[in-house]
């Protein structure tokens, strides 16, 4: 054969596209303890939509993109009067419940929120509930919501376990779009070949740079990111229902293929093992593991992996609040992924910079004994100059310990110890927090102050029995489940 054409043989779907679509259509009954923690993610992950409506910077993106748009069974926005078609919708629920960084969170050697995903389920299931009672069918359910957030949350989590899209400089969200373009297409009605098509376009994408999530380039398009990801999802799994033809080789295809495209790295201080760079590995089939072993973030709008020093520091601020100006230094010993994603010096230019600044999410809850979303805004920053001036004085210190197990199943630790020395020479206690309120191993703990965070956050939208309502629908499992989508929409609509 000549050595100047390429051989023309079409391969089949490389089997990551076909193992994730073999999941998505034959998946079955989750168990007990997902469907529960699912509904749970749903509660919360509503609720921090909710209080983001608080926020003009978020408020400012939603609605239709031509204003006065009607769309017929337009799928709803909660807490909001919009009715959009199911992509803007996609894109204006992601973009709530990610906007202040409180939702659910995966860590692995990628980091992520699966909950991102729900923008797409939620705009699909309801516009097509919508459609099915105006032709006389059955709507969807609640049911269906938190089966399609099962298999969303594990598409997304176990494709982190061992690949890092970070090391290469790609952001997470590309799983929010693949993991949405799965369960969107399954909601659809999808064939085995318009899943895979509508996958194999999810990765033929340009995928998002991570520029926008550090120093010095931190800002609020990370707040959007997953909206995006999330309604492009939705787009492309409408493409691939219309019959387009897929991509079998995306992933694989040497040259032009995703591994070799953008899952590579010629930059030899990365130092990536080799399995690293060409392809992706799993060390688990798909289940329902990512949900039941999900993190929730309960105590604080913070970076996941800031959780456990602001929690530290808030234990520590009585011993410390009257002696803020004695103070030599403050030493946040941590684990290698916070150093790598949020610690960081010099100005913070605004509130999505300090919401990914580990010494500034430490530094309020030492002086203020709490941290809230609206004490990342620039007055608040301006007003209380000692953030600052606690920041200049941390030392951080990394554990290999903490950044051991933060990687070992069978602990996935987010460990921070938080120490404060005085000038005098005396110094608090290393106050130690090794899992989060929001950690599996804490999730006794945990559900009860989840289910106060949402009743807070349903407080700040709707009127005392409306709240009510909602709070009594959503604890009732087998309620929720069997409610019709069009009707649980109905109740977050103002």
């Amino acid at each position: 054969m000549s050595a100047n054409v390429d051989l023309n043989n079409r391969p089949d779907y490389d089997d990551v596209l076909q193992a994730i679509a073999d999941y998505v259509l034959t998946f079955k009954t989750p168990s007990a303890e997902a469907l529960d923690t699912a509904r749970n993610c749903l509660m919360d992950t509503l609720g921090c939509g909710l209080l983001a409506l608080r926020f003009p910077e978020c408020t400012k993106h939603l609605g239709p993109i031509v204003e006065g748009t009607v769309v017929p069974f337009g799928a709803r926005v909660p807490g909001t009067s919009y009715r959009l078609d199911p992509v803007k919708a996609a894109w204006d629920i992601g973009c709530i419940v990610r906007w202040l960084d409180y939702n659910d969170t995966w860590l692995a050697a990628e980091w992520g929120h699966p909950s991102d995903n729900l923008g797409a389920i939620l705009a699909v299931a309801d516009h097509l509930s919508q459609k099915r009672i105006a032709n006389g069918d059955v709507p969807l359910t609640i049911r269906d919501v938190l089966e399609a957030m099962i298999m969303a949350h594990e598409i997304q989590g176990v494709i982190s376990l061992e690949n890092s899209f970070n090391r290469v400089g790609l952001d997470h969200v590309i799983l929010v779009k693949v993991a949405s373009t799965a369960v969107s297409a399954r909601l659809l009605g999808a064939n085995r070949d318009q899943l895979l098509s509508a996958l194999s376009h999810a990765f033929a994408d340009g995928q998002a740079l991570r520029t926008y999530r550090h120093a010095p380039n931190a800002g609020s398009r990370k707040s959007w990111a997953a909206g995006d990801a999330a309604s492009r999802g939705v787009r492309l799994a409408d493409i691939a229902m219309r019959g387009e033809m897929g991509i079998p080789g995306v992933l694989s295809a040497k040259q032009w293929g995703f591994y070799d495209v953008s899952f590579s790295h010629t930059n030899k201080d990365l130092a990536l093992k080799p399995e690293d760079k060409r392809a992706f590995s799993f060390s688990r089939p798909f289940g329902s593991y990512v949900m039941e072993n999900v993190l929730f973030k309960i105590s604080f709008p913070a970076e996941f992996h800031a959780q456990t020093a602001c929690e530290a520091a808030v234990a520590l601020h009585p011993q410390v609040r009257n002696r803020l100006h004695e103070i030599d230094r403050i030493v946040i010993t941590t684990h290698e992924s916070a150093i790598r994603i949020i610690s960081k010096v010099g100005p913070l230019a605004n509130a999505a910079d300090r919401d990914h600044c580990l010494q500034y999410m430490t530094a309020v809850p030492l002086a203020f004994g709490n941290l809230v979303a609206e004490q990342y805004e620039d007055d608040f920053h301006r007003a209380h100059p000692i953030i600052d001036v606690l920041r200049e004085k941390m030392v951080i210190v990394e554990d290999p310990r903490f950044s051991r197990e933060y990687l070992e199943p069978d602990k996935r630790s987010i460990a921070n110890a938080v120490q404060v020395f005085f000038k005098d020479g005396s110094s608090t206690d290393n106050v130690l927090v090794e899992y989060p309120i929001g950690h599996r191993r804490r999730r006794a703990e945990g559900i009860p102050l989840l289910e106060d965070k949402f009743r807070a956050n349903l407080a700040t939208r709707y009127v005392g029995q409306r709240c009510t309502e909602i709070v009594a629908l959503c604890k009732d499992q087998a309620r929720l489940e069997s409610t019709p989508v069009n009707r649980f929409i109905d109740l977050f609509m103002v």
